[in-house]
This record gives structure tokens, C-alpha cells and sequence, in this order.
């Protein structure tokens, strides 16, 4: 990036994905946060500009840099990484690459594979083939494969009264995954450092409702766990950070069976575009390291590149 002492930062938001509303949220925050960090900032709402009109607003605007607040598809899987690479402007996160391996489920289980780290039974099948019978012995959880935020996850018990029906929305193809029970906990990774483990305590699983409702979820950050797990967190992030090349910041989800010790530790996904406002897990994390939401976000500024 600009080496000038108040870089002009543009705050990519908004978008049109299913994720919009996440996405303005997160770009407020952190337009405000870099303003005071200093920086001269631009907040732009991509979804009110077709792709062509928006790389034309950006040459516009001549940023130093653009922070990527954008979640979901488009935003997060590549496609707005790769337009800035044509632009050759400096962004924030991952690159066109990991962006589009940690969007598909099914590419990213691929590395994991690889790179020798865990992970749930899965496979894809058709939307009508996962309502007529079951495709994978009970239980299980049926959800996009390409999408983010829990969008659309149902879960299907060991005992069901038959397959699920999916409502409309779901796409043609969605992936089935065989479902791990125990505690749901996170591991960022800022840079080449995992920050530290939180567990996420809900009702139920963490879906939509509990990642973005007020009371929908409690975290307990750090994550009181057996040293053998939580230090295997931080590992199994950071190299699942490393396996799929990401950048900037990413963070990686699992399971944990407690029953099972260290090999009920499974590696749920990677996401490159965490949730950023104050209070999401990526910014509470960085914070628990002495990081605040400001400095975060400067940091990510400062690291902002191309050929990412």
C-alpha cells in the first residue's frame, strides 16, 4: 500500500449476496474504526453499482487501499479479489485463490486432506436426491457448499421421521456431512500467528440466528479446554491458513467431541471474510491478545496488497 501517513482507504460493503445485511453492519465498523486510526476513508455500497461501474467508481476514487468488508458470495469467493488485481489496487484478506478454495466446501476439505488435517464425512448431492431419501446414514447436517453464515443448515437427527424437505432457496446442489456432536469453538489467525481459541456456547448449533441475534450465542474466549486441544486449535488453524493461502486474516472452525479427546477434533471450515464488527469473534480475539477493533483494522490496511 501507499506509504503516506493517511492512506485513502476505500470500505468495500453491502454487495448482493445473501450476506448484505452482515456486510453493511461490519463496513460501519470498520469505516469508523479506521477513521480512527487515521485513515482517510471512502465507504462505497458495492451492491448499488453493477460490477463494470463500480471498477470505474474505484479508478475514480484512486483509493491507496481497499478494505474488503463484503461476506458472502462475490464479495468473499474471488471475484471482487480479482477484479482489484485487474484494478491493481491494494486490498485487505485473502487473495483470488484461497478466496475461491475456502468458499466451496468441498475444495477446501480437499486441502485439508492434503495438508493431513481432520475433518467430517461429507459428499454433494442434488437437492431432490436429499429430499426423496436419505444419502448418508443418520445424523447428519445438509447445507450449501458455497455459501457462508450458516446460510440454509438443517440438521438431521439420528432418529428422523424422514429425509428434509428444503425450502426454495437452497441451491440445486448442497452438501451432506456427516454431524459431529460436542463443542463448537473458533481459532483466528492474524498474519502467521493463531490469536487464541474461543468456545461458543448456543442452544443448538450455531446458525444465522445465533451468529448475528443479540443473545444468540455466548463466548468464552479463551476457551476453557485441555491443553493438548487448545493447543491443537491453534495449530490446525494456522496450518489450515497456510494450506489454503490465505492472507491478512482468516478463521477456522471446529467440533470438538469431548468424548473422544484429540480425535474428536475436526476442522469444520475456513472462512477468509470474518465477521467484523467489535464484538465478532475474529476482533474479540485480537482484542484477548491486546489488539483493539481499530488496530485490527489498521493492521489489515497496512498489510493490504495484490498478487495476494
Amino acid at each position: 500500500m501507499s506509504s503516506r501517513a493517511t492512506p485513502k482507504v476505500v470500505v468495500l460493503m453491502g454487495g448482493p449476496s445473501a450476506e448484505r445485511e452482515v456486510s453493511l453492519s461490519s463496513g460501519a465498523e470498520c469505516a469508523a474504526a479506521l477513521r480512527v486510526s487515521g485513515c482517510d476513508v471512502i465507504e462505497v455500497d458495492a451492491g448499488l453499482v453493477t460490477s463494470g461501474d463500480l471498477g470505474v467508481q474505484l479508478q475514480k476514487i484512486k483509493p491507496d487501499v481497499v478494505f474488503n468488508a463484503l461476506h458472502g458470495r462475490w464479495g468473499e469467493d474471488g471475484c471482487i479479489q480479482g477484479m482489484l488485481e485487474w484494478l491493481k489496487i491494494p486490498y485487505t484478506h485473502s487473495g483470488v485463490l484461497a478466496s475461491a478454495l475456502t468458499m466451496n466446501k468441498l475444495r477446501t476439505k480437499d486441502v485439508y486432506r492434503a495438508a493431513g488435517l481432520p475433518f467430517a464425512e461429507s459428499r454433494l448431492a442434488t437437492a431432490r436426491e436429499v429430499e426423496a431419501d436419505h444419502v448418508m446414514a443418520p445424523p447428519y447436517v445438509v447445507k450449501p457448499y458455497n455459501e457462508g453464515s450458516s446460510v440454509g443448515i438443517y440438521i438431521v437427527g439420528e432418529n428422523p421421521n424422514g429425509p428434509p424437505q428444503l425450502a426454495s432457496e437452497m441451491p440445486d446442489e448442497v452438501m451432506v456431512e456427516r454431524y459431529v456432536p460436542g463443542r463448537e469453538l473458533t481459532c483466528a489467525v492474524l498474519g502467521d500467528k493463531a490469536l487464541t481459541v474461543t468456545d461458543i456456547v448456543t442452544d443448538g448449533w450455531y446458525d444465522y440466528h445465533a451468529k448475528y441475534v443479540e443473545g444468540g450465542s455466548h463466548h468464552v474466549i479463551p476457551a476453557d479446554l485441555p491443553k493438548d486441544i487448545f493447543d491443537m486449535c491453534m495449530d490446525y488453524a494456522l496450518r489450515a491458513h497456510q494450506a489454503l493461502g490465505c492472507r491478512g486474516l482468516s478463521r477456522t472452525d471446529f467440533r470438538w467431541d469431548e468424548s473422544l479427546g484429540l480425535t474428536g477434533l475436526i476442522l469444520l471450515e475456513t472462512n477468509t471474510q470474518p465477521g467484523m464488527t467489535p464484538t465478532s469473534l475474529a476482533p474479540e480475539q485480537a482484542a484477548h491478545v491486546g489488539m483493539d477493533f481499530p488496530a485490527l483494522c489498521r493492521w489489515l490496511v497496512e498489510d493490504a496488497s495484490c498478487d495476494r
